[in-house]
């Protein structure tokens, strides 16, 4: 199975405190151990589909755990045959 991209922006509803909750999400991503990047508007991750898509579904339900009445989620995949890394889109703006 090829290596793809996903990104996730999770935008709890019903919360004081949605960085918290967004910080729960980016926690249970690091725990994951795949390849990931965070960005201000979204955490771009790496790895096999099915492992990141059940990630995606797991934030879901972080959310809900922390309070959230409400998940809106943004997805997007960046898929192709030979594999898509975060490097190939970033690694030359990086010092």
């Amino acid at each position: 199975m090829p290596v793809v991209n996903v990104e996730l922006q999770v935008i709890p509803g019903g919360v004081d405190d949605v960085y918290g909750v967004v910080d729960s999400v980016i926690s249970l991503i690091r725990e994951s151990g795949v390849k990931y990047v965070v960005g201000p508007m979204g955490t771009t991750m790496e790895g096999e589909l099915p492992v990141l898509l059940k990630i995606v579904e797991k934030a879901q339900q972080v959310c809900i755990d922390r309070g959230a009445s409400r998940v809106l989620s943004v997805v997007k995949i960046d898929y192709k045959p030979e594999g898509a890394t975060i490097e190939e889109k970033i690694g030359k703006y990086r010092g």
